[in-house]
């Protein structure tokens, strides 16, 4: 985690309380607590009073026995939410409270009477400091019980943060936000799951990431905290033999994880699934992807140049992530699109409204232009010969690919009573041909399967390989294909993980 040279270093310890006696806490700017300032001198002209005050140490003049909270630890160990609060002590523990100003209350409370005369009997008081957005975060940071154990790393009061973040190399060639206790802090605040708890164990270097790291990584990523349960399920979906990060990062091929998130979660946190869904201007779609390819980087060591070995590479693995359209509990998408399409996530045995990630080994995605098909057979048609240019138009069974369905185009499936899967079967019948026409030499191209194919027919991809997912604009007659890398055993399969809301 980042910190500065010149950020406070006052004292953590707790400013202790006296054993036995009252104890109240005020600020100044705090009209009920200005009110009572002749209470609390009263109070403690009869007796023992200690006030602790928030904001002014000067604050309340009257009162001789005052402590200045200046780091707020007295109001956050004693869970303080409005001020003013009275308190009872009894051999260094708290016996009773009360808040806000309410003669009778106080009289009862300290045994006094007459306390106020001439006030008015009851005044609600004011929120706590401790309990300000302003101060919660940096509070939680210093005394709260998210575990917090990153090392610091002090940067001069002269250093440009982002330079410095991006000279020590923990940047994918973009900005990043300063990952500060505070931040971090927010961040775990999350998911329920503990700060040292291991989340996965990240290639290339077999690094274990702990929810602080990836909170940590998350932070540099531009994400909010709703994100963050989100990010874990991605990396976990990463971090497996089925997926196989190390061979995708090994490869020469432009390949790198794509995810996809289904389920009342991507409606949440406000993440993109219709116009502009690849693209740029949504926070949760830019940033979720690059945080889980920041912890491959800064924890599993996988940078370009290094293991990643990518010869051409692409725009999308800096982070690429987006969420499907589909249909809300109660029926409705946010595209005109209809709802006829289940999810992608069902594919992987999840039912549909299941809040899941999808991570798919994927290239950049392309265009797929047909502005005149009308009927699903013309459409399947057009999508199947786009698809079978996949890498190379005479190279099949290799790659899965995700055809992205823009609404435009889905409509014309949809409205004729096709299904995804019925879609999808009919595109694979489509992309086979006869090995005659794929093999090595044909049609004067060297590329192409081994001879002893000549006489099969070829399906372009393995069972199950093609993945028809609902997004995009609702204007425009448009699909994209997204290709996969070496995909079965040999390569990397998608995986779909079950998003915890709550962690």
């Amino acid at each position: 985690m980042a910190s500065s040279a010149d950020e406070n270093q006052a004292d953590n310890a707790v400013a202790e309380v006296p054993g036995d006696g009252l104890v109240a806490v005020v600020k100044r700017d705090c009209p009920t607590c200005e009110l009572i300032g002749p209470v609390l001198a009263d109070i403690e002209s009869r007796g023992s009073l200690t006030v602790f005050t928030q904001d002014d140490p000067a604050f309340p003049e009257a009162v001789a026995a005052r402590v200045h909270d200046a780091d707020l630890g007295f109001s956050w160990h004693h869970d303080i939410e409005t001020v003013p609060t009275l308190m009872r002590f009894a051999d260094g523990a708290e016996t009773g409270r009360i808040v806000g100003w309410s003669r009778p209350e106080w009289e009862s409370f300290t045994g006094l009477g007459g306390l106020g005369d001439g006030l008015p009997e009851h005044r609600p008081g004011c929120g706590s400091l401790s309990v300000d957005p302003a101060h919660v975060d940096a509070l939680e940071a210093r005394f709260g019980g998210s575990g917090l154990s990153a090392r610091r790393v002090e940067f001069g009061s002269q250093e440009d943060l982002h330079e410095a973040m991006f000279d020590r190399g923990w940047s994918d060639g973009l900005p990043l936000v300063p990952p500060t206790a505070e931040r971090v802090a927010a961040m775990l605040a999350g998911t329920s799951r503990a700060a040292d708890e291991v989340v996965a164990n990240v290639a290339p270097d077999l690094a274990d990431c702990t929810v602080e790291k990836a909170a940590v990584n998350a932070v540099m990523a531009g994400c909010r905290p709703e994100y963050f349960p989100v990010v874990l399920a991605a990396l976990t979906a990463v971090c497996n033999d089925t997926f196989n990060m190390h061979g995708m990062l090994a490869t020469t091929m432009p390949v790198g994880p794509v995810f996809i998130v289904n389920g009342p979660i991507a409606r949440q946190i406000g993440m993109n699934n219709g116009m502009n869904v690849f693209g740029q201007g949504n926070r949760a779609n830019s940033t979720i992807g690059r945080a889980v390819q920041l912890i491959v980087r800064n924890v599993g060591g996988g940078r370009p140049g290094e293991v990643d070995r990518a010869a051409l590479g692409q725009p999308g693995k800096v982070g690429f992530c987006f969420a499907e359209i589909e249909a809300a509990a109660d029926g409705s998408t946010d595209e005109s699109g209809g709802t006829g399409w289940d999810p992608l996530c069902t594919d992987f045995g999840f039912e549909a409204g299941t809040n899941a990630v999808t991570a798919f080994p994927g290239e950049a995605p392309r265009s797929v232009v047909d502005q005149l098909s009308r009927d699903p057979e013309s459409l399947a048609r057009t999508l199947a010969a786009s698809l079978n240019a996949i890498h190379h138009p005479k190279l099949v069974l290799g790659f899965d690919a995700i055809l992205a369905v823009a609404p435009d185009h889905s409509r014309v499936f949809i409205d004729s009573g096709w299904t995804r899967q019925q879609t999808a079967d009919r595109i694979n019948e489509l992309t086979t041909r006869p090995g005659s026409e794929l093999v090595r030499g044909a049609d004067g191209i060297a590329e192409g399967v081994p001879d002893f194919l000549a006489e099969a027919d070829l399906p372009k991809f393995r069972e199950g390989g093609l993945h028809l997912v609902h997004c995009g604009g609702g204007a425009g007659l448009f699909s994209a294909v997204i290709g996969g890398w070496v995909n079965g055993e040999v390569g990397a399969q998608p995986v779909c993980v079950e998003i915890d809301p709550w962690r």
